[in-house]
């Protein structure tokens, strides 16, 4: 009796969901904007992986139980490209920190699975942020689960350190410096801010210099027109250090 083997097809875990990254112009500035920051806040940290948009596989052979965040950050897994997160090659280390930018095509059903997966696969911290309203919503990981984190305004990330505050009616999140989340945009415009002030302050130095050497020229000709009066005394047989 002869038998076939058949070799089992290699398991396929896609790097896209065929999902737009973004619904709109203002949640995608928003995604942008949070992973742009978080990426800039852990740029010295060798051991800090922070990605956008990028598919999240937790469990080996099941390339159906996925979600793509938004933005999350991975404290002990090196800085890297990678098509999509694979948890078992990953040390099997989950995110930690998890960011959900709000569209208005999102459903209660969606958001309410996406909520389920986090709190299902380890994440300690998830932040669902409005960029329509401002608001923004936060659970933190206690005996286990996700629980809501009562009052935002105020409340600093554990993970982050980054600090959350409530200022018109919408909430910003601010380095732990003390220096606000900021778009590509908001960057240049205070960057060129900053090369405005440095050229105003090198002409102010400039035009100092040109006074001090003016001033300088100035005493330097009143010596030598000094000089020539007491030559010309001199030969007059006058002595002009001679007190009168």
């Amino acid at each position: 009796m002869s038998s076939t083997m058949t070799a089992a097809a290699p398991i396929v875990y896609p790097d896209s969901d065929g999902m737009p990254m973004a619904d709109n112009t203002q949640q995608f500035r928003a995604i942008v904007t949070i992973q742009g920051n978080l990426e800039a806040l852990f740029r010295d940290r060798a051991d800090v992986f922070v990605a956008g948009d990028l598919l999240w596989y937790p469990v080996e052979g099941r390339p159906d139980i996925r979600r793509a965040p938004d933005a999350m950050v991975v404290f002990g897994r090196p800085k890297g490209d990678r098509g999509s997160y694979r948890q078992w090659e990953e040390e099997g280390i989950a995110p930690q920190v998890v960011f959900e930018v709000l569209s208005p095509g999102n459903t209660l059903t969606e958001m309410a699975a996406k909520f389920e997966f986090y709190d299902r696969y380890g994440v300690e911290e998830y932040y669902l942020y409005d960029p329509a309203s401002g608001d923004l919503s936060g659970w933190r990981r206690e005996g286990g689960r996700l629980r809501v984190i009562e009052e935002i305004d105020g409340w600093v990330s554990p993970r982050l350190g980054v600090r959350f505050r409530r200022e018109g009616g919408e909430v910003r999140m601010y380095l732990p410096d003390g220096r606000p989340f900021l778009s590509f945009v908001e960057v240049q415009e205070q960057l060129d801010r900053e090369r405005q002030r440095a050229e105003a302050e090198r002409q102010r130095a400039e035009a100092e210099r040109q006074r001090a050497e003016a001033e300088q020229q100035r005493a330097e000709a009143e010596r030598q027109r000094a000089e020539r009066l007491a030559a010309r005394l001199r030969a007059l047989g006058i002595d002009p250090d001679e007190d009168v």
